[in-house]
């Protein structure tokens, strides 16, 4: 019988989740809309049908080990999801307790969605074998986990590593978290868009980008006409890169890792934002760090990698 965790992501509009085993295949997986429901009560008593539907064709083949789950604003040692910006669940939702009446008698493991993807990436990614290292996570946010000499690192109150709420311009752009100049609001999708922006009014690059509107704007846009050499675009990546490499220079300064692997959305521009992060990185170091850290692509980012990252709760705290 093959041992299997469920592993599941929940995002702010969708929920992705399936059936992954030791190696990390991922046998099933489906997801559903997060934002359809207005109570974690009723999301989690659609989320046990839905993992229901997807096991049933495996039913005497499996094995259930536990259930592993990455969420925004999850405290793993509460097992709750406290305040999340994206969720229509507001204040402090026991989850873990809410799902283990649906799931008496399963181990469930409950992380941050940026720590589970640092796990993922240790347990089935290019971290496998190495014990300092750092996932950064470029998507609608700037998530970051961080392991520190083979554990991973979430502090007294659960919520250790976030990187993307550093202050990189003293009353700089607003952010959704509340405060200003935090280094998601220049290191995201959101963010090289409002680069991007900027860069429209402040210079006289002709591109086709000055014709598309803020709303209609994707990071995809400016990925693809960076990739056709628009000096627009391409200015909009070396800001974005300058700014990452020297935060992640700074977070150096705190726990040494061997890597930094960038993983998301915008981290799939692949060398338009690792070169120029890689730059300023190495120019903003310390003496002592200079040449002892790489800045990588993540192993699992064309895969099934939200999924990855939350099973690999269940096989990492085996």
């Amino acid at each position: 019988m093959k041992e299997i965790a469920i592993g599941v992501d929940i995002g702010g509009t969708f929920t992705k989740f399936g059936l992954v085993d030791r190696e990390g295949n991922v046998l099933a997986e489906s997801s559903m809309a997060t934002y359809k429901h207005s109570s974690p009560e009723s999301f989690i008593k659609v989320l046990f049908t839905e993992l229901e539907i997807l096991r049933q064709p495996f039913q005497g083949q499996i094995k259930l080990m536990g259930i592993g789950i990455g969420a925004p604003n999850a405290n793993a040692h509460k097992g709750t999801i406290e305040h999340a910006p994206n969720l229509n669940w507001k204040g402090v939702v026991p989850f873990k307790e809410l799902l283990a009446n649906y799931f008496p008698s399963t181990e469930i493991s409950l992380t941050n969605d940026a720590n589970a993807a640092a796990l993922g990436e240790m347990v089935f990614g290019a971290a496998k074998g190495k014990s300092d290292f750092m996932v950064v996570t470029l998507g609608t946010g700037l998530g970051s986990g961080i392991v520190s000499n083979g554990k991973l690192l979430i502090g007294h109150d659960g919520f250790a590593g976030e990187l993307g709420h550093v202050t990189v311009v003293p009353n700089g752009r607003q952010c959704n978290c509340g405060r200003m100049g935090c280094l998601e609001t220049y290191v995201s999708a959101p963010g090289i868009r409002r680069t991007l922006m900027e860069l429209i009014a402040d210079t006289t690059y002709e591109s086709p980008l000055r014709d598309i509107s803020f709303i209609k704007l994707s990071a995809k846009d400016i990925t693809e006409q960076a990739n056709h050499g628009d000096k627009l675009a391409l200015a909009a990546f070396s800001k974005t890169g300058e700014i990452l490499g020297a935060a992640l220079a700074n977070a150096v300064a705190f726990t040494s890792p061997e890597v930094i692997y960038l993983f998301g959305g915008l981290a799939k521009s692949g060398d338009l934002i690792l070169e120029p992060t890689r730059k300023n990185f190495e120019e903003n170091l310390l003496n002592i760090y200079r040449g002892k850290t790489r800045i990588e692509l993540s192993g699992i980012q064309d895969r099934s990698a939200a999924i990855l990252g939350a099973s690999s709760l269940v096989w990492a705290n085996e």
